[in-house]
């Protein structure tokens, strides 16, 4: 186990920026795996599926510019709302997959080490995201 300072960035729903430095414990897990965590302020860590996540993210983002276009070509409200509903749709999906990945590396991780901040931290942003 080897542990690092890195300063992480984080992006507010309201769009703030705000930054922090956490110390991390690099794990080695049997399966072949890496996995980074810090048990202080916060996590960082590497997910198996970061880039599925980044590939959702990047559709969900050139579908809501085609929505945007949409709005500005005056195309109908109904169609709109469709396309609407089916980013969100992308959204909450992707949403689904950070949670899984979540819970099944870092909430085991903290439940391990009795990390209750993290499962504290876990509740507030399943409140925020579920709003």
């Amino acid at each position: 186990m080897s542990e690092h300072t890195h300063t992480h960035t984080h992006v507010a729903p309201d769009g703030t920026v705000y930054e922090h430095t956490h110390t991390h414990e690099e794990h080695s897990h049997t399966d072949g795996h890496s996995h980074e965590h810090s048990h202080s302020h916060g996590h960082t860590h590497t997910h198996q599926n970061t880039k599925a996540v980044l590939n959702r993210l990047s559709r969900a983002i050139g579908h809501m510019e085609s929505i945007k276009r949409m709005v500005e070509d005056g195309r109908d409200c109904s169609e709109v709302l469709v396309q609407l509903s089916a980013v969100k749709a992308a959204i909450n999906n992707t949403a689904k997959v950070i949670l899984k990945d979540h819970i099944e590396h870092c909430m085991v991780d903290a439940v391990e080490s009795g990390d209750h901040e993290a499962i504290e931290e876990l509740t507030a942003a399943i409140d925020r995201f579920i709003k």
